[in-house]
This record gives C-alpha cells, sequence and structure tokens, in this order.
C-alpha cells in the first residue's frame, strides 16, 4: 500500500474527532479556570503547562501498540500494589490524609497509577480467560479491584477508591457477566452498607453523609460548602451572571472552586446553558469513546475502551451531583476541567491507550 494516501491522523494514531471533542473541553477549562482563580495568570499558566504535558503523554502513549499494554498490565498492577503499600506506611500526611510520596522534589500520588493500572489488569484478566467470565473468574477479577481498593480507602481516599472500583466493575460488565451475579451483588452491597456505615467509615465521611440529607444542620461548618454551591447554581438562572461577574466565585463564597466546586463557577457566571454546553460537549466524548469500543478487534480493546469511557462518566456524574447536593462531597474534580495535574495527565494518558486501540485497529485492517 502506497503510504501517502494514509492519512495523517492514522500516522500519528490520533482518533481527529475524539481530540477535537478533548481540546474543545480543555479550553473551556482555561477559559473558566481564570475566573475561578481570580484571574490567577500563574495558575491559568499552570493549567496550560498541565494541559501540554497530558497531550504529550496521551501523543506517546498513542503510538504503542495494543500488545504492549496488554504485556504489560500486570507488571504495572504489581508496581502499583507495592508503592500504594509504601503509601499507607510511609506516605506523607496532610490535611489527615495519607496520600503522597515526597521524593524531595515533587510530592506523588499513586492511587493515581491505579486508575490505569487496575483496568488494563482486569481488560487482560478477562480477555485471557474468556467471555462471558465464569463464576470463578469474576470471583477473581474482583479480587484484582479490592486489592488496590481497599489500599485506597486505607488512605483514606474514598472519592478515588470509588473510582477505581468502578474502572474494574464496568470492564466485567462489559465481558458479559450474567444478570443474575449483578443482581446477586448489588443485593450484596446493600446488605454490606450497616457494617461499612458501623465499622469501616470515618466519622468525617458519616458526616458528610449527614450533612448531605441535611446541610442546614451546620450551615457555617459542615454544610457550608454544599450550600454556597447550591446557592451558586441557582443564583445563575438561565444565562448566567455573566464571566468574571458571579458573586458567589469572584468573593470566593464558593470554597475549592477552581477544583472540586468549579461547576458551581461555571453554573453561577454561564447560567442553564453553559451547564448544557459543558454535558453536550462530555456527551460527544463519550459517545465518540463508546462507538470506537464497539470498534474494537479483541475484547481486551473492547471492555478496556468501555471501561475508561464509562469511567469518565462516573468521574462527571459524581462530580456534578456533590456540587449539587445530591451526593456527598468525597473530592472528585470534574474531569478535563478542573484544576489539577495528576488527575489530567492520568486521563490523558487513559485517551492515549484508547487511541492507540482504535488506531492500531485500522492499521492492521489494511494490512499495513
Amino acid at each position: 500500500m502506497n503510504s501517502k494516501k494514509i492519512p495523517v491522523w492514522t500516522r500519528l494514531h490520533i482518533d481527529p474527532l475524539f481530540l477535537f471533542f478533548t481540546l474543545l473541553l480543555l479550553a473551556y477549562s482555561v477559559y473558566i479556570i481564570w475566573s475561578a482563580s481570580g484571574q490567577d495568570i500563574a495558575m491559568v499558566e499552570r493549567k496550560v503547562m498541565q494541559i501540554l504535558l497530558g497531550l504529550a503523554i496521551m501523543l506517546i502513549l498513542a503510538q504503542f501498540p495494543p500488545r504492549f499494554y496488554e504485556k504489560w498490565a500486570p507488571y504495572l498492577y504489581i508496581a502499583c500494589i507495592i508503592v500504594l503499600v509504601i503509601v499507607d506506611v510511609f506516605g506523607y500526611t496532610s490535611k489527615g490524609a495519607q496520600r503522597w510520596l515526597n521524593l524531595g522534589f515533587i510530592r506523588f500520588q499513586p492511587s493515581e497509577i491505579a486508575k490505569i493500572a487496575v483496568p488494563l489488569m482486569v481488560a487482560k484478566f478477562i480477555h485471557q480467560e474468556g467471555c462471558p467470565p465464569s463464576f470463578k473468574t469474576t470471583l477473581q477479577t474482583l479480587a484484582i479491584i479490592a486489592i488496590p481498593t481497599l489500599l485506597v480507602a486505607m488512605q483514606p481516599d474514598l472519592g478515588t477508591a470509588i473510582l477505581i472500583a468502578m474502572s474494574g466493575i464496568f470492564i466485567i460488565f462489559l465481558a458479559g457477566i450474567s444478570w443474575k451475579f449483578i443482581t446477586a451483588a448489588i443485593l450484596s452491597i446493600g446488605a454490606f452498607i450497616p457494617v461499612m456505615w458501623y465499622f469501616l467509615m470515618h466519622d468525617y465521611q458519616r458526616e458528610r453523609v449527614l450533612t448531605l440529607f441535611n446541610p442546614e444542620r451546620d450551615p457555617l461548618g459542615k454544610g457550608y460548602h454544599i450550600l454556597q454551591s447550591k446557592t451558586a447554581i441557582g443564583s445563575g438562572g438561565l444565562w448566567g451572571k455573566g464571566w468574571l461577574e458571579g458573586t458567589q466565585s469572584q468573593l470566593e463564597f464558593i470554597p475549592e472552586r477552581h477544583t472540586d466546586f468549579i461547576f458551581s463557577v461555571i453554573a453561577e457566571e454561564f447560567g442553564f446553558i453553559g451547564a448544557i454546553v459543558l454535558l453536550i460537549l462530555f456527551l460527544c466524548l463519550i459517545s465518540r469513546g463508546l462507538i470506537i469500543a464497539s470498534q474494537a478487534q479483541s475484547t481486551f480493546g473492547r471492555v478496556l475502551i468501555g471501561g475508561l469511557t464509562l469511567v469518565l462518566f462516573i468521574y462527571i456524574f459524581i462530580n456534578i451531583g456533590m456540587v449539587s447536593g445530591i451526593l456527598p462531597v468525597v473530592g472528585v474534580p470534574l474531569p478535563l476541567i478542573s484544576y489539577g495535574g495528576s488527575s489530567l495527565v492520568v486521563l490523558m494518558a487513559g485517551f492515549g491507550i484508547i487511541m492507540s486501540i482504535h488506531t492500531h485497529r485500522n492499521m492492521l485492517s489494511k494490512n499495513i
């Protein structure tokens, strides 16, 4: 085949539609970070640098063939478990959480690696054992998911633990697990909730759940975040108060407004229309991811892409749910939009793997 006929996107191993929606969301994030940060040029510059680093990592990871990820998935998973154990024993503690390794020149949060390592390992294991997974395979897969999830929950970091667990569970679901097992799992989780409430959850986590149902019980303390956030969202109306004109955000009533609560800033300044535009962009990105998953040639590629894409949906659902007062505050940022380098880079790394599986499938199908 004449190499000149190969589209430039294929040679770069990039899916143009997926990249287009990603860039639109990243541009939206820079625009809103300028407002949410209080016009802090240094923070905006760091956000741009995070985006450039994320795009570079995405492009690099897209060059490796899917077999590379399948081969190295167990090694990455084992390395992830080791560093999570090290963090739980020797990790750096800040604000009551022991989540980081202090390497001197940088603080590193290993739980972010688990967001990639777990879905890779689960996808490889299920591909190896065959679909649909048997009862034994399902139990073994749940054990693979449970180990890093519990290690992260012990830090404690409930939000990240939920995302790690969901990244693996979605892959089991996509592999064609029996509905009988799903029903049994849901009933088991329901029965486990009282045990978790009384014996596993910390006091502050129970307080967050109680605050969810009645934030007015402590309006200047535990309920402050959610009350201010709901006020900002409600005051935005249809069109919003205008860029840089949000009173709740610009007067710093909204806590963590450039990270976890950035959606409140968007809803206040751009209103319902601005929030809908953001959700449509997310919907386009997720839809493109699911279409790519349906076109994958192997079980490994199909369930992995599907799992990574559905986790992106869970990211969005949990963040918007918690700032809107329908879910407890668990510290999950709004993907691609919130300020924060680690989560952005890991997310973009996942995008790189998605593009790798998709674009290498095209090349193989053309016998290049």
